[in-house]
């Protein structure tokens, strides 16, 4: 964890929006006086690890503050086991709105129309899920231009699509810890973990799914190259136990691959990055599909040698080369985007 330093390119301070703690990164450079973008950025972790206040995370928004002269708005959301659903998507809601006012965004000299949220892992879940809130809200004026989503967690309805069955045991996500991560956010019974590896929340005998499924068809979603030869996995008879007592599985502001249509037609533009080697690489395909057919324009960006977290092991002594490409990849989209 590291203290808010400031150096001669950036200005780093903590502070609360609305009660939810923050880290905000402002560009000391200036450019004729000019009104700057702005990233608000949502820290990955399972809902329980992380913080804005990481070494990592704190670099990644130092480095697009000053690579991109970008307002970085970091948040520190309350984890697990302090907090549980939704309490984390509420302190994330809570913040960006605050920053979306038209009186904020000026003490910052941030531009009104050039906003983007972003987040990795479980906190691209949450970038995703704020994206979905705010185009419901009406009291929000100032909308997002950009959402940028780094291998996001965006279901829990189907644990055997082709990259769970891949990379069931490919670190640093593996298949159980990401049901775990699951039933920790949900604060559900730990016991329910085996059931859900096998699919057996969501078998075909309960009825009340039929149209979420259809939502989450990895068959028709995914493009062959990812299907490959691996068959989906549907229990005919499941635990209705689980669905029952987590309804929260079913709620898009958890699980925001299952929202309508409806909904996702009203989206901004978004930048979706995956990597071959992660459980939760067709979640993020499918989110891609999915906003694509609700006429959303969306940049996918793949990573043949790309495994979960890559990005934040961009830094010594780790410093893989893929994390890196990642990153500047990433930044670079931004830049040219925002």
């Amino acid at each position: 964890m590291l203290a808010p330093k400031s150096n001669e390119m950036v200005e780093v301070t903590d502070t609360t929006f609305d009660g939810v703690q923050v880290r905000v990164f402002e560009p000391k450079k200036k450019l004729n006086d000019e009104l700057k973008r702005s990233i608000i950025y949502i820290h990955g972790g399972g809902w329980a690890l992380g913080s804005a206040r990481m070494r990592s995370y704190d670099h990644l928004c130092r480095k697009m503050a000053n690579d991109m002269n970008a307002v970085l708005v970091s948040i520190e959301y309350r984890l697990v086991p302090e907090a549980h659903f939704p309490e984390q998507i509420n302190d994330v809601y809570l913040a960006t709105r605050y920053f979306l006012q038209a009186e904020i965004l000026s003490q910052y000299s941030v531009d009104p129309e050039r906003i983007a949220v972003s987040g990795d892992s479980a906190g691209g879940n949450l970038a995703a899920a704020v994206s979905q809130q705010l185009v419901l809200d009406r009291s929000v004026t100032i909308q997002l231009k950009l959402q940028a989503l780094i291998y996001p967690v965006l279901q829990a309805f189907d644990f055997n699509t082709p990259s769970y069955q891949q990379s069931h045991a490919t670190p640093i996500l593996y298949k159980q810890v990401m049901a775990r991560f699951w039933l920790e956010y949900l604060n559900g019974d730990p016991r329910f973990v085996q059931a859900m590896l096998v699919n057996n929340h969501t078998a075909s005998d309960q009825n009340q799914l039929t149209s979420i499924r259809a939502r989450l068809n990895w068959t028709a979603l995914l493009p062959q190259s990812f299907k490959k030869n691996f068959k989906p996995i549907v229990q005919v008879i499941g635990n209705p136990q689980v669905i029952r007592e987590l309804p929260a599985l079913l709620d898009p502001r958890a699980a925001p691959l299952i929202a309508d249509k409806e909904i996702l037609q009203l989206l901004p533009r978004a930048y979706i990055l995956t990597c071959e080697y992660d459980v939760l690489r067709d979640d993020g395909i499918m989110y891609a599909k999915r906003l694509e057919d609700a006429g959303i324009e969306v940049t996918l960006d793949h990573y043949e040698d790309g495994f979960h977290g890559a990005m934040i092991f961009a830094l010594p002594p780790t410093n893989f080369d893929v994390g890196n490409k990642i990153m500047n990849n990433y930044i670079n989209w931004l830049d040219e985007n925002l």
